[in-house]
């Protein structure tokens, strides 16, 4: 398994996501789960569900705002919270497949609405250890 860690932080009234990982595909599953943690404990959802997501944009942070849009679309159309996300890229294009279930107001206890990823402190990186890390304000 490998290592990915994410943190939340804060911008003005919004929430910032950021997020590290040994794999580009680690990175993206750790943005998504760094998105559900602001909403509930992502370990408390259970997935009993499978949605698929395909997102391509002509760079790596432009695929992170395309892919964290998708899941807040997701989210917000089916009345969906996700716990887990597995990512597939081929240089450009994003295929999610996202488990989850549908929001139990007493259970997951949501604390906020996501409404969309931002370009604000948008960033996607490798460092020279090739370890990738990224961050995205979204909208609360």
């Amino acid at each position: 398994m490998q290592q990915r860690n994410w943190e939340h932080f804060e911008h003005e009234a919004d929430m910032g996501l950021r997020a590290d990982a040994e794999t580009r595909e680690g990175l993206f599953e750790a943005m998504g789960e760094a998105l559900t943690a602001i909403i509930t404990e992502p370990a408390g959802v259970r997935r009993v569900e499978t949605v698929t997501v395909h997102c391509e944009a002509p760079s790596n942070a432009l695929l992170l705002v395309d892919w964290l849009n998708a899941l807040i679309f997701e989210m917000a159309t089916r009345g969906m919270i996700f716990g887990s996300w597995h990512v597939e890229l081929d240089g450009q294009k994003l295929e999610g497949r996202l488990e989850g279930e549908a929001v139990d107001r007493l259970r997951h206890q949501p604390v906020v609405e996501v409404k969309g990823a931002t370009y604000t402190a948008l960033s996607v990186t490798r460092d020279s250890a090739g370890r990738w890390h990224g961050q995205c304000v979204v909208d609360v």
